[in-house]
């Protein structure tokens, strides 16, 4: 049961932001709409220091083995540049822009959504005020952040701070928390990768974590996978508890890396402010790429590949989700009466998300 739910959540949330581009999967009868796929690219040499002034011709971005061309480029807080026709950018067979659409260009390109999520569970009773006052500091340095929003969760989720450019208004419910319960962390971090999903621009989840996960019903590997396809990167900051347990070590690894992101763990309040300096320290140097995908037959998973062109640059190292699911979007007029009636043991295919959780959801 489960797992059927977690599979319905994955392909019925509009995933990624742009205009409709329709590509035709191999039944005539379903198509989906794959739109404007973002990525942030961290680009280091071998000991991690960041390498930059790279232009869009040293990338080359791969969806499925298909060669694709980027329609914006952009290098860390610096605004993104239009690399031409959008439509051409579509590719020939990809379709035309939806009329009337209420997003623009720049909606699409501009603007640094950042959700910061704060374990408040039991786990967190000691070094409380350490973590609080490591979360100002780097919410206070934010300053190129267009946009930050602040949650805290432990059984449940609290919208403490909706996204938001007030920083005070921020700082005010990163001092109002108080310790909770048990920990939900897939739980959610679900809700919140949900709520930066419905924005445009840039979108990372930033999580303070204390120890491993005891309540939540909703698999890992599924919120990894909802990041990815939303196009939000992870970002894990967590203590030595977490260290106690090699499967939560394993997973805040593997989660943070298919989505571009991070996994810090630090053994004293020290470490967390290290780390989360070195979290906007990435931020302010990512690539920001985006391109209309070309037609392609796979209604899946799709697989990204983002390689440096150039034996000067194929020694460094590149870092950027792993892939994206795109949305089944519609039946098509064709063949309606023969599809009428859903395919057994199959979910059927909407333009909303479902999500059931146990435990409540607060706003």
């Amino acid at each position: 049961m489960l797992r059927t739910l977690s599979s319905r959540l994955l392909i019925s949330l509009p995933l990624l932001f742009g205009p409709e581009i329709p590509v035709f999967a191999q039944s005539p009868d379903i198509h989906v709409t794959v739109n404007m796929v973002q990525l942030n690219v961290a680009v280091t040499d071998k000991k991690g220091n960041y390498i930059t002034g790279l232009n869009p011709k040293d990338f080359a971005i791969y969806e499925d083995g298909i060669l694709e061309k980027p329609a914006t480029f952009a290098e860390g807080n610096a605004p993104a540049r239009n690399l031409g026709d959008l439509a051409e950018a579509a590719g020939p067979g990809a379709g035309s822009s939806s009329a009337g659409s209420p997003q623009t260009f720049n909606d699409l390109i501009s603007g640094a959504n950042v959700f910061v999520l704060f374990d408040t569970s039991d786990y967190m009773y000691r070094g409380f005020v350490f973590a609080q006052d490591a979360i100002s500091d780097f919410i206070r340095s934010l300053g190129n952040a267009d946009k930050i929003a602040f949650y805290s969760y432990s059984r449940d989720l609290s919208r403490a701070a909706p996204l938001t450019a007030d920083r005070s208004q921020v700082l005010q419910a990163v001092r109002s928390t108080v310790a909770g319960d048990q920990a939900a962390l897939y739980n959610c971090l679900l809700l919140t990768l949900k709520d930066a999903a419905q924005n445009t621009g840039r979108k990372v989840v930033v999580v303070f974590s204390n120890g491993p996960d005891n309540s939540s019903v909703v698999p890992p590997e599924d919120v990894a996978e909802f990041a990815q396809s939303a196009g939000v990167s992870i970002y894990m900051i967590s203590t030595q508890q977490a260290r106690l347990e090699p499967v939560s070590t394993a997973v805040f690894d593997r989660m943070t890396a298919a989505t571009g992101g991070k996994a810090y763990f630090a053994k004293n309040w020290k470490d967390e402010q290290q780390a989360f300096a070195s979290i906007r320290d990435d931020l302010a140097h990512l690539y920001s790429l985006s391109y209309y995908p070309k037609a392609n037959p796979n209604s899946g998973w799709r697989t990204i590949t983002v390689r440096l062109m150039g034996d000067q640059l194929k020694k460094y190292k590149v870092r950027t989700r792993s892939g994206y699911r795109p949305l089944p979007s519609r039946f098509s007029g064709v063949n309606r009466a023969a599809i009428s009636e859903p395919v057994p043991d199959q979910p059927a295919v909407t333009n909303q998300p479902e999500l059931t959780l146990s435990g409540r959801e607060r706003r």
